[in-house]
Formats: C-alpha cells, sequence, structure tokens
C-alpha cells in the first residue's frame, strides 16, 4: 500500500501532489531561472502553451517582452529557440517532456545539439511524476537525451537542486536537456551546503552492506528508505547524482569499490537510463558488483495518483524497502 496519505485520485493538471514529511518550494524553476535573467539580459523564455503548468508565470510577468508563447507546437517551439540563439539569445524552453523529446527529438538533435545552440529544454512531467499515463508520463526521455551529441541531460533531485540547475544553465555551452520538478517541490538538500556540479556526483556515506545509486526525485525515497533500512541492521551508502551526461563515471567506479552490492534506482525505464550509465562505467573499469534495478518497468504504464503509481511499479520507499530486504536475503 503507498505510505502517504496522498490523494487517491488522478489530479487535475493544474494541481500538484502535496508534499509530505519534508519542507517544500513552491516553483523553484521560477526562482532560479528569474536569477538568472537578472544576470543575462540576453536570456528568453518560451513555451508551448504550457506557462501555466511550467512555472514560467513570474518570469512572463516581470519580462513580457522576452517571453514567447508558441501554442501547442513544440517543434515550432524548439525552432524558434534554435532560431533566437542564433542571433545571441540564449533560450529558455519548457513543455512536458514527452512532447519535448517524442515529438521534437530531431529538432533538439539537429536545430539545436548539432550546431551547439544555446537552447535550455526544460521538461516537466518526468517519468511517473503525471498520473495520465503513457501519453503523458515520460519514461525514456533519459535514455532519449542522452543518445545525443552536445547534450547536457539533467535530473534534478528536489527544490535545491532545480533551482540551481535554473540559475546555472545559462551559463552552460550548447544545448541541455533538464527535467523540469514544478510546483511544490520539497527540499532534500540543504541549498547552504549541496550544489549540484555538471559531471560529478555526490557521495552519502553510511555503511557498506549496499550502495543505492540514485538520480532525480528517486534520491528523496531512497534516502526515507535507507532509514528504514538501518533500523533493521542494514548499513547502507548513497551515490547521488543530477548529472547523467556528462557522467561521474570515476565517481562511481569508486563509489562502487567501497560498497559489497549495489542498487540504481531511477524514476525511468531500466534500460538507457542511469542503469545502463552505471553498468558502463563498472564494465570499463573492469569491476564486478551483484546490482539491483529499481526502475520503471518496460511497458506504458497506467493513470491514477502519484502514490499509486509508484507503488505499483516498485518505486515507492516501501517497495524499495521490501524488494532490498528481499534481494539481501
Amino acid at each position: 500500500m503507498p505510505e502517504t496519505l496522498a490523494p487517491s485520485r488522478t489530479l487535475a493538471m493544474s494541481e500538484s501532489e502535496a508534499v509530505v514529511g519534508r519542507p517544500a518550494q513552491f516553483a523553484p524553476f521560477a526562482i532560479g531561472t528569474l536569477k538568472a535573467a537578472e544576470r543575462h539580459p540576453e536570456l528568453v523564455v518560451l513555451t508551448a502553451d504550457l506557462g501555466k503548468y511550467t512555472d514560467v508565470h513570474d518570469f512572463r510577468h516581470k519580462y513580457p517582452q522576452r517571453f514567447f508563447n508558441v501554442g501547442m507546437a513544440e517543434q515550432a517551439l524548439v525552432m524558434a529557440a534554435a532560431g533566437l540563439s542564433k542571433t545571441g539569445k540564449v533560450a529558455y524552453c519548457t513543455t512536458y517532456g514527452t512532447f519535448a523529446t517524442r515529438r521534437a527529438y530531431d529538432f533538439l538533435a539537429i536545430a539545436c545539439a548539432h550546431s551547439d545552440e544555446n537552447v535550455k529544454m526544460f521538461a516537466g512531467n518526468p517519468g511517473l511524476a503525471s498520473g495520465y499515463g503513457g501519453t503523458h508520463q515520460a519514461n525514456e526521455d533519459l535514455a532519449l537525451m542522452r543518445s545525443i551529441p552536445n547534450m547536457t541531460v539533467l535530473d534534478p533531485c528536489d527544490a535545491t537542486e532545480m533551482a540551481q540547475i535554473a540559475e546555472m544553465a545559462v551559463d552552460i555551452p550548447g544545448t541541455v536537456y533538464s527535467r523540469l520538478l514544478r510546483a511544490n517541490v520539497p527540499v532534500v538538500f540543504d541549498p547552504a551546503t549541496h550544489r549540484v556540479r555538471i559531471g560529478k556526483g555526490h557521495v552519502v556515506v553510511g555503511g557498506s552492506d549496499v550502495g543505492f545509486v540514485s538520480t532525480g526525485s528517486m534520491t528523496e525515497r531512497v534516502i526515507d528508505a535507507q532509514r528504514e533500512l538501518a533500523a533493521s541492521g542494514i548499513a547502507s551508502s548513497l551515490f547521488h547524482t543530477a548529472s547523467i551526461k556528462p557522467f561521474d563515471a570515476a565517481g562511481l567506479v569508486e563509489f562502487a569499490a567501497s560498497v559489497k552490492r549495489l542498487v540504481v534506482c531511477e524514476n525511468h525505464v531500466a534500460s538507457g537510463g542511469l542503469a545502463s550509465l552505471v553498468i558502463d562505467a563498472l564494465y570499463e573499469a573492469g569491476q564486478h558488483r551483484p546490482l539491483l534495478k529499481i526502475a520503471i518497468p518496460d511497458q506504458f504504464t497506467e493513470c491514477g495518483s502519484h502514490a499509486y503509481l509508484l507503488d505499483k511499479y516498485g518505486l515507492s520507499k516501501a517497495r524499495i524497502v521490501e524488494r532490498v530486504t528481499a534481494w539481501l536475503g
């Protein structure tokens, strides 16, 4: 059963999940983007008729001459952003991850990454963040985007990382794809001490029985699962990375050497994402560790509440604890 009292129904598009057990920050993407815009007058924001659902209203109100809504036309969104980049602008784009990747993939690859254009795509509803089923759940976006040359790919964990990525993306050369965490976003990492580093992971040392490797929103659930596992005598540590491409292969290999087994957790299908990066890094380093994948299965997922979906597909805290405990025997 789901471990929180989250709504049992699929939320309407304008609603957001309640944050349970942690502080939250509203619209961290907007906070970071406005900070970047103050420093960079060349920064513009575009959306494909999803301004209300991607937290860009504050930017639109403050900088109306730097905001463009292209309508329900994701390919046009990307092409307009590429054109603006060629005139010296840095273009932040917002839409849902399914539309950015499935509908505008070729445009991001050729119009943007191929020419190293300054286009930063922020893609909402990553993985099982949406309750609207396979049409709106971007479950395979990281695999698609990291296969494009010249592309930086990021998957923030929480409000701290989302705000930092939004602020720093303007300074990252070339094309960026970042998953977008919107509305009420939990604060997992202390903004005073935690900093996203492109190409680097973040190690939380605990114990050597098992090492978790996670990205994005799964890191929050892993941290909660670690506490429950510790209560039953299982000591674990954590390697978190928001940077999917470039990936900290050296840091991962060093981390893996300190633990007996690895558990890779991602809000993404099990192939082509974080688990694939981990396996490749270990193989290339000649290092072998028993490895458990906790990820979205290879299927179109259902509609439902967030709590229901996480539990059904094995990504909730309770299911992580259950699977790891069974795996360790």
